[in-house]
């Protein structure tokens, strides 16, 4: 069997992060944000396995939203001049009023004030890798000082380093080089694979250390000036234009000094002449139970490298430190030494082997011989536990430790001189997201990375606040902070003060202002937070339920994401979920709806007057026309709404309307029309014509209208004979005329698309050609009025593939490429004259590559910025971004007098599967048959103060075309057949809406509220702040049943049930153990309408919904919730476990609820069992479980008891048990997979295969199609296999054996996987597919589909071609990334399953390399993209 693995949703949340200069967007604009459109701050770089995100911070003015200034109108209370101004807060009681520093209005250094800021993040690349990341950091290289801008070093888990630089010619990243260390022989080692490599950089970029097994550094140096590089190419007497110098291997334990083993951490430390390390590493191994033998069994080694002499001298050895240390961070260079982080304690030591410890509870005292500092009475109650903390300096002496709950200390270095004395940590101050990296940045920003949550941007302030000495009450005044996202709970409602420096400064006299006060001053640190990066984290546990998208049902896939309080679900939907408001089958639309905002102008004493518009506030829609062929020639409606919030016709027009727009200013609507003829008409708001002109060429009709493009005050028009019309408005007559279009060529000439656009950001500026003739400027006022907010172009697209973008109102070319037709990466100016299009004889044919629809529009949510979105007849859809390009260093051509100083970057590429009828029929009903592609813009604001902007692809693959601040640009399908018509209207006062003519007619829908569009897939949030395990959705009742998990206190208890242990001091506390909780939740408004509570040493293992015998129905069958659990009594006691059988039944509603139905949790049934029962499922109505290292099947009698009717002794412990019909695979931690047949006449279970080797599966599955049956595992490395039952094969002796036939590396385990029905598009088989979703613990989501074998040997062909032939990021090898080593076997087994994430890029590759790749394997690109087509997609 053939399969293809593909990621939908790419690993979720930040494990590694940097933040540096990386695009030269960071350089520019270095002054305070006065400008408009604000500035970059830096770059922050995060990744988590193999997904790299490059984002921006900057600088903006802040927001002023509508719904303030309708606050401050509801306040009418206020006395007028007291409100709170932006950025401020009412003062509070004690008066003390705090500002916003996330948005403070600062003042600069002469007193003039800026606008209020924020800070915000912007997604501008993102990557999958084709490696895992183990590391990042910053490094300046020679070329550094060139062009000012930092490298990104990058390391991967197979040994390798990659060193990234930023390229503004592909706007994308661009890799230096690459250093592989995987065959050097510390790899060669079999525990080589569980080692993690670590990189670390040396401050000023001198060298490069990634560690390696066996104790070993990799260290890279880097050149640091021009004058190294030339001795280098003296000495080598080549010419070298590398950034680095040889890398090298530093065997730690030889080369520096024999007690360096076992290496926990180490990092480089500032300020000295040579690079210098510092290793914490631990010489003698110990653990808990082995503390009265070794105990302070680690050690500090410093020493420095000496890259030229390669001489390695120890500078400082510091040992009998406690054994459980585990991280290591330099001191600034004011302080010297490096702060170390151990379980239970703090530790500072310098380079004078001096050591200052502080303990977070009462344990350090027990387990180390290190003097410990008198504490006071209230720290003698402190009791933290530091596993999984983080920690960074804020300033030289301060520190923020951030536990692995989110909770924020600061710990300030107390200095006795300019020696270290001791620590003093201040309470917890604020709760921020669980961290995996914690990354300071300048002085003023802290980036706090998190696997299982969202990742935050932390705000820094240093203020120095005067207290007198009466004043005792050091309590923390309310900050106002930017709220954080509901999804993480982020209590940064208190200011984070850092510990009071109680340094008295009166002045000479001890008096100060004539007070005898003593003045003392404290430094506030104040944390604010400037925006969060939204992740789901690692996934637990998967079910699909059944979601109301208003009427609709649609599947939803409910996870159980996140950790600890960052812990819920994510819903996630394929499609774009929306919701129908209304249908609105009277206005019909089947060929075109427009909803317009036009004013009625005001009559007073016979003059008219308009009625002048709020320049803040946008009008809503008044006038909605729609279209229809139907009757022929077809018929078009104007509407508008009625008193009752209906629709009413006011008139009906015979005619298909082509297109229609507000004009004059919104005074007038502009509308096309074809009957017999073409017109072009000008109509008041009531609908009445006041112009029309006909398309004639003398008395003759011209070809009718195919396209149009309407932007006040200019008018397009294209003919199916592909000739084009312009018009332009006269706003002071109020009419239109046609424009002279003679600069743009004969004009007969042809034009396949077009469109206006209109650029209110500023982006698109031209640049003149001197040696030009200079044309006459536009000198008119208004002309002048509008020349600082907003220009006009006209993209056209001519038939040979030459796209041009001319400016507007006067016809200049400033833009011309051929390179859109073939969709290259890049398309720049190619600075050509207007290209020649003539008509043809016989009249050209459409071809498959020509450009069918071509747009511009801004897609964006807080920042929209310009995409050109372009759609070819084959069905490719690609959408560029507008990026500023600098003037060009080579004069232009005589023939050129400006250019457009703006390239366009590829971001999107996508191939839709589309059919083209026969253009020769042009009959009535292949009129009515027609199905029209448009791209159509638009602008919608889904929620108070917030709007976004994007593209909406109408048609047969309906699609919602957006761009999200940190998600970039993404392509949702609509969830419909078909979309004839669509149009944004805020006709019933609500800008969320928009008119759709859909299979369904025409309707109004909105958004479903609270949508994320962020990830690769909608999803919703729900945060619950607690973790959960497993989630069950139960199909009868609709409700969800989910068990959560939390850590409750552990005793153990003797055979009398006496305590063995319990803490005797306040600060040590009972050791914590999982345990579970059982909810039945409703999906409507996520309520918890029952639960079950477990032992307090119960775990839940699994949840399945499983159909069982019961008497309670006619059919004799019902779903019941079985749950497995565990019983955990300590490490002297054997692990028990228990069996639920519960059932979902119905009870009476409190009326206090509002809530028409109510549903309780009944136990039916409890089986307690000698061992851990790790996994159930349902089998032909009987129930499998596990219970040790036996299978037992059961039935359920009488609805209270289970039966057992057969057993099988099977391996060490049941990981995964997967049914169906009759047939059982079994996972095992040990002993892999097994292949077990059950009958019912005699009750048995029979061994068909199982898996002759040993391996920790995780969860196997069932997987078939087309009458083939394969067994797919997951171990607890990430690899996936396929096995084979095949008795006939000689290999299987007999079928004993499963054969392995393919291995894959997917990198990551899942535990949680889903089998669903595919049911491919031509015919629907008597049995569908099986298509399988995998959820792994990195939070990404995969499916595995099946592939025919036709098919999968032309992707087989084409992944070999893609692998050798397409420069990958990072330089990275995509089948090494994929294969398995196995011993077994003589060559890997790579066939069966092919890599999604690398045959994607097919998709993305110019047409000419498509054509060129395919030529090579012998097919075509569009058999290839067929193929393609016909795979993806979620579910």
């Amino acid at each position: 069997m053939q399969a293809l693995r593909q990621e939908i949703l790419p690993p979720s949340g930040v494990e590694f992060a940097a933040c540096l200069k990386f695009t030269p967007s960071t350089l520019c604009n270095a002054g305070p944000s006065t400008s408009q459109s604000g500035r970059t701050l830096f770059n922050v770089i995060t990744a988590r396995a193999s997904a790299l995100r490059i984002f921006e911070v900057r600088e903006e003015p802040a927001p002023i939203h509508v719904q303030k200034e309708d606050e401050r109108d509801r306040r009418a209370s206020v006395r007028k001049g007291t409100e709170a101004v932006e950025g401020e807060v009412e003062m509070d009681a004690s008066g003390e009023g705090f500002v916003n520093m996330g948005s403070v209005k600062s003042t600069g250094q002469n007193g003039i004030s800026h606008p209020a800021t924020v800070t915000k993040l912007y997604l501008v690349r993102e990557h999958r890798l084709h490696g895992i990341v183990t590391g990042m950091d910053a490094v300046r290289t020679v070329h550094s000082q060139e062009d000012k801008l930092d490298r990104l070093l990058v390391s991967f888990k197979d040994a390798k380093l990659a060193l990234l630089e930023w390229s503004d010619a592909i706007h994308d990243v661009l890799t230096v080089s690459i250093h592989t260390y995987e065959r050097a022989p510390q790899l060669m080692a079999l525990d080589s694979p569980l080692f993690r490599a670590e990189l670390r950089v040396d401050p000023l970029s001198r060298c490069a250390a990634l560690s390696l097994p066996k104790d070993s550094l990799a260290i890279l140096p880097f050149y640091q000036s021009q004058a190294e590089l030339d001795l280098m190419e003296q000495e080598l007497s080549q010419a070298r234009d590398v950034p680095y110098s040889p890398s090298f291997i530093l065997d730690l334990a030889n080369d520096v000094d024999k007690r360096i083993r076992n290496v926990i951490d180490f990092t480089f430390l500032p300020g000295f002449n040579n690079p210098t390390v510092a290793v914490l590493c631990q010489y003698q191994q110990t653990w808990t139970g082995r503390l009265k033998e070794y105990k302070d069994t680690v050690g500090l080694f410093i020493f420095t490298l000496d890259l030229v002499t390669n001489n390695y001298p120890l500078i400082t050895a510091v040992d009998g430190l406690p054994y459980d240390c585990f991280s290591l961070m330099p001191c600034s260079t004011a302080i010297g030494g490096v702060v170390i982080l151990a379980s239970n304690a703090i530790l500072f030591v310098d380079q004078s082997s001096r050591r200052v410890i502080l303990p977070v509870n009462g344990w350090p005292p027990r387990i180390s011989d290190l003097p410990m500092p008198s504490l006071t009475p209230q720290e003698q109650l402190r009791n933290l536990q530091l596993e999984g903390s983080r920690f960074t300096f804020v300033d030289d002496k301060t520190l923020f430790l951030i536990l692995k709950d989110g909770t924020v200390h600061p710990v300030e270095l107390v200095l006795d001189g300019k020696t270290v004395s001791g620590f003093s940590m201040s309470d917890a101050l604020a709760r921020t997201t669980i961290p995996a990296i914690v990354k300071r940045v300048d002085d003023d920003y802290v980036f706090v990375g998190s696997m299982v949550g969202p990742s935050v941007l932390l705000r820094t302030a240093h203020v120095e606040e005067e207290i007198k000495e009466e004043d005792t009450e050091m309590g923390v005044g309310p900050a106002t902070v930017i709220a954080p996202s509901e999804a993480m709970d982020l209590d940064d409602d208190e200011d984070l003060y850092g510990p009071s420096t109680k340094a008295e400064q009166p002045d000479a006299n001890g008096v100060l202002n004539g007070a005898g006060d003593s003045v003392k001053t404290r430094t506030v640190v104040r944390l604010s937070m400037c925006d969060a990066i939204p992740a789901h984290g690692p996934i637990s546990d998967m079910a699909f339920g059944l979601a109301r998208n208003g009427d609709r049902v649609v599947p939803e896939l409910i996870a159980a994401t996140g950790s600890g309080e960052l812990g819920g679900f994510h819903l996630f939907q394929r499609d774009m979920p929306t919701r129908s408001k209304r249908k609105l089958h009277a206005i019909g639309g089947g060929r075109g709806m427009w909803s317009l905002a036009v004013r009625q102008p005001v009559k007073v004493s016979g003059n008219t007057f308009e009625r002048p518009a709020n320049p803040y506030r946008a009008e809503n829609d008044s006038v909605i026309i729609s279209t229809d062929a139907n009757p022929s020639p077809g018929l078009s409606r104007i509407a508008t709404r009625s008193v009752h919030s209906d629709i009413t016709i006011t008139t009906r027009i015979p005619g298909t309307t082509l297109g229609a727009g507000a004009f004059f200013q919104g005074t007038a609507i502009l509308h096309i029309l074809f009957n017999v003829t073409n017109a072009i008409r000008v109509l008041d708001p009531d609908g009445t014509e006041r112009q029309i002109i006909k398309d004639l060429e003398g008395n003759t009709p011209r070809p009718k209208i195919k396209s149009c493009s309407i932007c006040d005050p200019f008018v397009l028009i294209i003919r199916e004979d592909d000739t084009i019309g312009l018009f332009i408005g006269e706003i002071e007559r109020g009419k239109i005329r046609r424009k002279d279009m003679s600069p743009m060529g004969d004009k007969t000439s042809r034009y396949i698309a077009g469109c206006f656009y209109t650029d209110t950001g500023g982006l698109f500026q031209t640049f003149a050609n001197e040696q030009a003739p200079a044309e006459n400027v536009t000198s008119t006022l208004q002309g002048a009025m509008n020349a600082g907010t907003r220009t006009h172009w006209l993209i056209l697209a001519r038939p040979q593939g030459v796209v041009e973008v001319w400016t507007l109102p006067k016809l200049t070319l400033a833009f011309s490429t051929t390179l859109l037709a073939t969709l290259d990466p890049v398309l720049t100016d190619s600075f050509d004259s207007p290209a020649l299009s003539l008509p043809q004889d016989p009249p050209r044919k459409p071809q498959e590559l020509d450009i069918d629809q071509i747009v511009i529009a801004p897609l964006g949510e807080s920042r929209p910025h310009p995409h050109l979105v372009v759609l070819l007849r084959s069905g490719q859809l690609a959408i560029y971004e507008a990026v500023v390009t600098t003037p060009p260093t080579e004069p232009l051509p005589s023939t050129r007098s400006l250019t457009l100083l703006v390239k366009f970057v590829k971001v999107v590429s996508k191939a839709f599967d589309i059919q083209h009828p026969e253009e020769e029929q042009k009959s009535v009903l292949a009129e009515q048959k027609r199905i029209s592609r448009l791209l159509l813009p638009f602008v919608t604001s889904p929620a108070p103060g917030q709007t976004c902007s994007g593209v909406f692809f109408t048609g047969d693959r309906p699609s919602w075309i957006l761009s999200t601040d940190k998600g970039g640009v993404r392509v949702f399908p609509s969830g419909h057949n078909v979309v004839h018509a669509f149009t944004t209207c805020s006709l019933w006062d609500s800008r969320g809406d928009f008119l759709l003519y859909s299979e369904e007619g025409p309707s109004l829908v909105e958004w479903i509220p609270d949508i994320q569009l962020d990830g690769h897939l909608p999803a919703r949030s729900v945060p619950r702040s607690r973790p959960y395990s497993n989630v069950v959705f139960d199909v009868s009742t609709s409700l969800i049943v989910a068990a959560s998990a939390f850590q409750n206190r552990f005793a153990s208890y003797d055979e009398d049930g006496n305590i063995i242990w319990e803490p005797d001091s306040p600060n040590i506390s009972f050791p914590s153990c999982e345990c579970s909780t059982l909810e039945l939740i409703s999906p409507d408004g996520w309520i918890t309408m029952d639960g079950y509570e477990f032992g307090p040493n119960e775990l839940v293992n699994c949840i399945v919904s499983v159909p069982l015998e019961t008497m309670s129905t006619e059919s004799g069958m019902k779903d019941f919730i079985a749950v497995g659990t565990s019983i955990n009594r300590g490490e002297d006691l054997a692990v028990k476990g228990a069996v639920y059988i519960f059932e979902i039944v119905e009870v009476v509603p409190d009326p206090s609820t509002n809530l028409k139905r109510w549903w309780r949790l009944k136990l039916l049934c409890r089986d307690d069992a000698k061992g851990p029962v790790s996994f159930l499922c349902g089998m032909n109505g009987y129930l499998v479980s596990s219970m040790g290292q036996k299978i037992y099947v059961r039935a359920f009698d009488l609805d209270e008891r289970l039966v057992g009717v057969a057993f099988l002794d099977v391996g060490v412990y049941v990981t995964s048990l997967r049914a169906v019909k009759n047939l059982l695979v079994i996972g095992d931690a040990v002993k892999s997979v097994w292949f077990v047949a059950f009958q019912e006449d005699p009750y048995k279970l029979v061994i068909l295969g199982k898996d002759p080797q040993h391996c920790c599966i995780t969860r196997a599955d069932l997987f078939f199609a087309d009458g083939h049956l394969s067994l797919v595992t997951c171990d607890e490395e990430g690899i996936v296999r396929l096995y084979a039952y095949d008795p006939h094969d000689p290999e299987s002796k007999s079928g004993q054996h499963l054969l392995r036939r393919t291995e894959f590396h997917g990198q990551s385990e899942y535990r949680s996987s889903l089998l669903v029905a595919r049911r491919p598009k031509a015919g629907d088989p008597q049995i569908p597919q099986a298509r399988l979703v995998c959820g792994s613990v990195d939070g990404s989501l995969s499916t595995l589909t099946y592939v025919d074998e036709a098919a999968s040997k032309r992707l087989h062909l084409l992944q070999g071609q893609l692998i050798r032939t397409v420069q990958h990021v990072a330089a990275l090898n995509p089948k090494a990334f994929r294969m398995v080593r196995n011993e077994y076997v003589s060559r890997p087994l790579s066939k069966g399953i092919l890599d999604g994430n690398l045959l994607a890029t097919f998709e993305e590759l110019p047409i000419a390399r498509q054509n060129e790749v395919t030529r090579q394997i012998g097919t075509d690109r569009t058999t290839i993209l067929k193929d393609w087509a016909s795979l993806v997609g979620a579910w």
